[in-house]
């Protein structure tokens, strides 16, 4: 594992048979940005929305999500490697949730996969570690259901989620959101949600834990 990361502590680490260890970091807009930075940027990530900011500008948007109670970034490393930014996110407090009625123990996610290295990713790599995330989030934190909101032109990452479990939800138009410290523009997204008893039938009642406990899933 790299030093870089394997001194930091996890929310959670988890073994996936045949994939690898899978550490979630909380991210540091200061130590991460310039990975996120080059993953943004590539064509690949268009509908994540941040291809025309500079290296400064998106270690901005990270540092003032880190004095958020709301929303949450996390840097995925598997076997010592970043491979996945995880956001989270309160769905009542974040603009999907004038989209679609918010029920307790939601969770909204945003997923972004790192670029695959050569050769590719291997079979079932994107699925070991969308499980992995998916552990952390609906039981490590202890939520009944995931929300995603991928863009309407986003075809892989809808057929993605639907491969993963996730159940469509309606198409709706998140609005505009224009502050000081970040812009997004309108967005026709098609919702989709996974509820825990889909993945985790045995694990309904979860074991309760704030953001931060150690326990152990694109955009």
């Amino acid at each position: 594992m790299s030093d870089t990361y394997a001194t930091r502590a996890a929310l959670h680490e988890q073994f996936v048979d045949g994939y690898g260890t899978v550490r979630v970091l909380p991210l540091d807009a200061r130590l991460d940005g310039p990975v996120i930075h080059g993953w943004v940027n590539a064509d690949r990530a268009a509908f994540w929305g941040m291809r025309d900011l500079a290296e400064d500008q998106v270690g901005a948007i990270y540092a003032h999500m880190e004095t958020l109670d709301t929303h949450h970034a996390h840097l995925l490393v598997k076997d010592g490697e970043p491979v996945a930014l995880l956001q989270t996110y309160e769905p009542a407090a974040d603009r999907v949730g004038a989209c679609y009625p918010v029920e307790p123990g939601d969770i909204g996610v945003h997923l972004l996969m790192a670029p695959a290295g050569p050769g590719g990713g291997s079979p079932g790599w994107t699925t070991a570690l969308l499980g992995a995330a998916a552990s952390y989030v609906l039981l490590g934190l202890d939520r009944d259901r995931v929300v995603v909101d991928p863009d309407v032109r986003n075809e892989r990452a809808i057929a993605r989620f639907h491969r993963q479990g996730f159940t469509p939800g309606p198409v709706v138009v998140l609005p505009e959101v224009d502050l000081p410290d970040v812009h997004l523009p309108e967005k026709r997204a098609q919702l989709a949600f996974l509820a825990r008893e889909t993945v985790f039938p045995d694990r309904v009642q979860g074991p309760a834990g704030p953001e931060g406990a150690v326990a152990e899933t694109d955009h």
